[in-house]
């Protein structure tokens, strides 16, 4: 079987990638930072020595690496930097060292790097990057990074704009949102309440990690999105529908963040013209896969 190392398998996205891959005939091994389960192990990436180690072991043909510091106000700042572009260096150095013959390597960026650009509502991976906060800054030093290595190994650089599903942690907005309907509570304390989005189901985003492994391409930055945009005005109505009733915003100034990004809509022409994936499950599905699991 063809054997993939998919690093941050236990976080949200981890978990689907892992089951479709499996379900399409792949042997998955999960990396994961600390408390392996069957068919894990666990590896500090900031620990060259141990990614040595690790890598060595597992031996994969494919690898779609995951794993990051990706909450925005995670408060040690250095560890975006040792994380996301140390700790990816260091398995791209280790994979050279050893001499392995990887068929696939897909790396995880984000549209955070997009910032906030003029007068623009979907973004193309051609838009100027502008990061406005340290996890962005650090995932598009990742990027530049990864380029180095583009004559090394087939590398794919994803963008995934944001996306939500069953089981994702309340600590994001969809599921808060959500979980406050499903308790049927009568208010719901926000922050930036005048922001768009471009959100994609996370088993469509989960397949595009599939097609773009299954594919030749490489050498690429795609963006992953669905190629709508969603006011959070509009996700609450449509909760409202779900729900049967209506709920009272309140903006909360200790959830406000400064250097928010107001919209943030993609452009996935170059996902389905290099792949011919279409994303499938509507905004409206999802809200409710989540609002009845």
């Amino acid at each position: 079987m063809k054997k993939v190392l998919v690093t941050g398998i236990d976080g949200f996205t981890g978990q689907y990638v892992a089951d479709l891959l499996e379900k399409n005939n792949y042997d998955v091994v999960g990396l994961v930072y600390s408390n392996p389960t069957e068919n894990q192990v666990a590896c500090d990436l900031t620990d060259k020595s141990a990614v040595k180690n690790m890598l060595d072991f597992v031996k994969p043909d494919y690898i779609i690496h995951l794993a990051a510091i990706s909450f925005v106000g995670h408060q040690d700042l250095s560890a975006f930097y040792s994380v996301n572009v140390i700790g990816t260096l260091n398995l791209l150095e280790v994979a050279k060292e050893l001499k392995l013959n990887l068929k696939k390597v897909i790396l995880a960026s984000s549209a955070n790097i997009y910032g906030n650009p003029p007068n623009v509502t979907k973004i193309t991976e051609e838009q100027l990057p502008m990061p406005v906060n340290h996890y962005a800054m650090s995932k598009l030093a990742m990027e530049y990074m990864a380029r180095l290595w583009f004559d090394t190994f087939p590398i794919v650089i994803v963008r995934p704009f944001n996306y939500t599903g069953p089981n994702q942690s309340p600590n994001f907005l969809i599921p808060k949102i959500v979980s406050h309907f499903k308790d049927k509570k009568a208010v719901i304390e926000l922050g930036n309440t005048d922001v768009s989005r471009d959100f994609s189901d996370v088993r469509d985003i989960a397949a595009c990690y599939v097609h773009l492994l299954n594919s030749d391409i490489r050498s690429e930055v795609v963006n992953l999105c669905s190629g709508n945009v969603y006011s959070l005005a509009s996700i609450i109505e449509e909760m409202e529908k779900i729900a049967g009733y209506k709920i009272e915003v309140k903006v909360n100034p200790d959830f406000v963040r400064e250097n928010e990004i107001k919209v943030l809509g993609g452009d996935n022409t170059k996902l389905e013209k290099l792949t011919g994936f279409k994303p499938s499950i509507s905004l409206k599905q999802t809200l409710y896969d989540m609002y009845v699991e």
